[in-house]
């Protein structure tokens, strides 16, 4: 019987290779880019063999764009976009973790944790946040709470409030265009 274990997305199914980016990575901590291989994975974008190129392996495994881990047993974990990623003076953040961490205050409805450019540390961290009531909490206290449970470095350096976040017609929340209206916002 196949056990379901909470934070993955399971296992590959038959006949689908999945790896990460680093191949030789044996760290099952270690988190990568997800890329997928089988019968089931299409095999290129229609006339565009630049874009095939860049979105495949030299082996023909699919870039995903997803980063995760796999474990030992082969339970593969999503962490987050590839895109997504913030590295702020050399070190890696991941959006989501934030996220979670953001979304469990009461006062907050929803949030979007991004990474906006910075001299010194090539990016800070920063957070677009929904509240379910105006002015119910404010930044001071929002970082607080969460720096008691995440390293310093990962904690928002600006949280900005907004009535809603963009999305698109899936409603994902669209962090490109947040980047685009924060970029100059240090």
């Amino acid at each position: 019987s196949i056990m379901r274990i909470p934070e993955t997305v399971g296992m590959a199914l038959p006949n689908i290779s999945v790896r990460l980016e680093k191949a030789e990575n044996t760290l099952h901590k270690e988190i990568a880019e997800i890329q997928v291989k089988g019968p089931n994975v299409f095999s290129g974008y229609w006339n565009a063999p630049e874009k095939t190129k860049k979105e495949f392996t030299h082996d023909n495994y699919f870039k995903t764009g997803d980063l995760g881990k796999i474990d030992k047993d082969g339970r593969v974990s999503i962490i987050g976009r590839k895109k997504d990623l913030i590295i702020t003076g050399g070190l890696n953040v991941y959006p989501k973790e934030i996220e979670e961490l953001l979304n469990e205050i009461e006062e907050i409805k929803e949030s979007a944790v991004i990474g906006i450019p910075d001299k010194d540390f090539g990016e800070n961290v920063v957070a677009i946040v929904v509240l379910n009531k105006i002015n119910s909490i404010n930044s001071k206290d929002i970082q607080e709470t969460i720096s008691q449970k995440i390293a310093k470095f990962k904690v928002p350096k600006k949280i900005f409030f907004v009535d809603e976040l963009p999305r698109n017609v899936m409603g994902k929340v669209q962090k490109n265009i947040l980047r685009k209206n924060y970029k100059n916002k240090n």
